[in-house]
């Protein structure tokens, strides 16, 4: 007889609770709609955000103008497809240097967020920094947020328009000083300035200025909060990075709640949390911790700082919103500092620091290439003599001027049959190519097998100078291989 499918009322009420229990909560959190003022506020973290912001932005700012040996010491170099970081200078066959680095630095932010959660977006990240230069620009011209909100629903007047054209002003001199400022890593910072200013730039340069200069203006002065709200993607996969002992930004819900608000004598029964509302106010996503870990938030401080202000003057403990992590929270003993997680950051990160010493070590100051002539195999000269002709593209990578001895050696170095006819030493100028005709001349008295082809090595050797062909130390040279051809 087929079993029935039907269940009996008690065993679909245990079903359904145990979906219940496994289902997981969902809060669901409306976002701000209107423009958000954020409240200015002063504190520990708040200073501390303000000057590394202001350290972000000078070294942001003064870097293209160190010089180094007669030039920019930072230039990415796009015309002439090179990279100088003070003496060392990459070409594009040497950018895999540039990869490890990112990679690098993205297993540091990596490892770093696993203990301190958004910690970059909150004090160093270059959105965070400029969206609040401009907030300062606003609340110095509009007044403070209070003043910023009556002023939006304000009718226009005189004094509208004024303030509203000086705060756009100056944040477009300011995008512009900004625009300025990234393309002066990738041309003669100086001069960009002077042609900027002066209006005599070309085209191009002009163009890349002032399509940066309208990203910045739109980005920190009308996006804000949306590039970390809808943009960014490291907000939307920090929680992989995240486990129970990350430290983020957290509200103490069993110490705060039931929030409401009291005098400051009052005895009450209610939490810590006077429900003032200040931590939603100074937040520059505009959400509200207390609703939990969310992934608008950028781990500034701001409302750390406001609480614990609260805190204080109500006579309460403080860091009832604080730095700190899940376990913390649940009263759990601190676990170790490793985890399988953070051992995985820091070993990615370790690689990719040897890849990148082992590829500066490796790094070659000279580059060759050896073309043969195409049109001619050989040639014959008198009874005796035959020639062979060769293109030696050679290139100094260094910013110096370097000098060159040209040397060959076949297959059995006992036995050197070949000569070369041209001058065997050259001088090249820094960061230049230079395309060196050779000829190679062996005689058929002195041929040591059959074969109409014969393997021969240019080597490339850097030496002190043309009076004095002493090889530089360290050793500096660079091989290739080639044929000669016989009748």
């Amino acid at each position: 007889m087929p079993k029935s499918s039907s269940q009996t009322p008690s065993a679909t009420s245990s079903v359904d609770k145990a979906a219940v229990s496994q289902r997981i909560p969902v809060v669901q959190i409306a976002t701000p709609s209107t423009k958000i003022h954020v409240r200015e506020q002063k504190g520990v973290f708040q200073r501390l955000r303000q000057h590394s912001n202001t350290l972000l932005i000078a070294i942001f700012f003064l870097i293209p103008f160190i010089n180094y040996q007669g030039r920019q010491a930072i230039l990415f170099d796009v015309t002439e497809q090179q990279f100088f970081f003070f003496n060392i200078t990459l070409w594009p066959q040497d950018f895999t240097v540039l990869a490890w680095f990112f990679m690098a630095a993205a297993f540091a932010l990596f490892f770093v967020t696993v203990y301190w959660g958004r910690v970059w977006c909150g004090f160093l990240c270059p959105q965070t920094a400029w969206t609040f230069i401009y907030m300062w620009v606003e609340a110095k011209v509009e007044g403070n947020h209070h003043h910023r909100a009556a002023l939006d629903k304000a009718p226009w007047s005189l004094s509208k328009v004024r303030k509203r054209v000086t705060k756009h002003a100056v944040w477009i001199v300011f995008a512009l000083l900004t625009g300025c400022g990234f393309i002066g890593y990738f041309m003669p910072a100086r001069e960009l300035y002077v042609d900027i200013f002066s209006m005599s730039s070309g085209f191009w340069t002009g163009t890349w200025v002032w399509f940066f200069t309208i990203c910045t203006y739109l980005n920190a002065g009308w996006m804000r909060e949306m590039m970390c709200l809808h943009c960014c993607p490291y907000s939307r996969f920090q929680a992989v990075m995240f486990d129970a002992n990350t430290k983020t930004v957290s509200y103490d819900a069993e110490r705060g709640e039931s929030r409401g608000p009291r005098k400051r004598s009052q005895k009450t029964e209610l939490g810590d949390c006077v429900d003032c509302n200040l931590c939603v106010d100074v937040c520059p996503t505009g959400i509200d911790i207390r609703n939990g870990l969310q992934y608008e938030c950028i781990n500034c401080g701001a409302c750390v700082d406001a609480c614990n202000q609260t805190m204080e003057k109500f006579g309460y403990a403080p860091n009832l919103i604080s730095f700190t992590s899940e376990n913390a929270l649940k009263g759990q003993p601190k676990a170790s500092l490793l985890s399988l997680k953070s051992l995985g950051y820091a070993s990615a990160l370790l690689i990719m620091i040897v890849l990148i010493i082992s590829d500066l070590s490796h790094l070659s100051h000279i580059q060759l290439n050896v073309i043969r002539d195409r049109q001619t195999l050989y040639r014959q000269v008198g009874i005796d003599q035959v020639e062979n002709s060769y293109q030696l593209k050679i290139r100094n990578k260094t910013q110096q001027m370097a000098f060159y001895q040209i040397s060959i050696s076949n297959d059995d170095p006992q036995k050197q049959t070949l000569q070369i006819v041209t001058d065997s030493l050259i001088a090249i100028k820094p960061a230049e190519q230079l395309d060196y005709p050779l000829t190679l001349s062996g005689r058929l008295s002195d041929r040591t097998s059959d074969s109409t082809q014969q393997t021969v090595q240019f080597k490339v050797t850097q030496i002190q100078s043309l009076e004095n062909p002493t090889p530089t130390e360290p050793a500096n040279e660079i091989s290739q291989t080639s044929r000669f051809f016989w009748p």
